[in-house]
């Protein structure tokens, strides 16, 4: 049974970007994402539980983007491909509208080769903490502005924010979207479940 996501080292093996995203067309049962090294990791799918909370802080995400327009949403299905070298696909996202709109058609339509300017990450029971952590961190590496990551199993919500420490909040809280996301403010309860 696989709990973690699987890391498949490629060093004897080198995707191109066109072959991973041929690889990710090809399969589309799986969920894929490539480290800045190279390594595929295979993310296990997640259960009820993950899915509802992750559809719920994505909702928030885009009915206030919905009423301000100012950016585009993104779902963990969009694999972003990040100036680092990675290719993440965050379990929200979301991206300033001029910046969206400076890409290319093409750009828009395969993994939009940019940082968004927002992420929302939820451990699930199968995702290690480290791991998460070390992802957000690349993701402020490649220019996201604002991050928060929610770990339910510990009631807390971490908030990432480049050249800072990471702040941590215990649950229940509200977070505020900050400069990033202009009058966004989101109401979060304790986990159940």
């Amino acid at each position: 049974m696989l709990s973690e996501p699987l890391t498949l080292d490629l060093q004897t093996v080198h995707l191109s970007d066109e072959q991973f995203y041929r690889l990710c067309m090809a399969n589309p049962e799986l969920r894929v994402e490539r480290t800045p090294q190279g390594g595929l990791l295979l993310m296990p799918p997640v259960g009820g539980e993950s899915g509802n909370r992750e559809l719920e802080l994505g909702a928030d995400l885009a009915i206030w983007n919905r009423q301000t327009q100012l950016g585009k949403v993104f779902s963990s299905s969009t694999i972003f491909k990040l100036p680092g070298g990675g290719d993440r696909s965050p379990d929200a996202a979301w991206v300033e509208l001029s910046r969206w709109q400076a890409l290319t058609p093409e750009q828009r339509t395969k993994f939009p080769p940019i940082a968004p300017d927002f992420v929302i990450e939820l451990r699930s029971q199968t995702d290690s903490l480290p791991m998460l952590q070390a992802k957000l961190q690349e993701y402020l590496d490649s220019g996201v502005r604002l991050g928060w990551l929610f770990n339910p199993q510990a009631q807390q919500v971490e908030i990432y924010r480049p050249e800072q420490p990471p702040e941590v909040r215990s649950l229940p809280t509200t977070l505020s979207g900050e400069s990033v996301l202009p009058g966004f403010t989101l109401s979060v309860e304790r986990f159940i479940g």
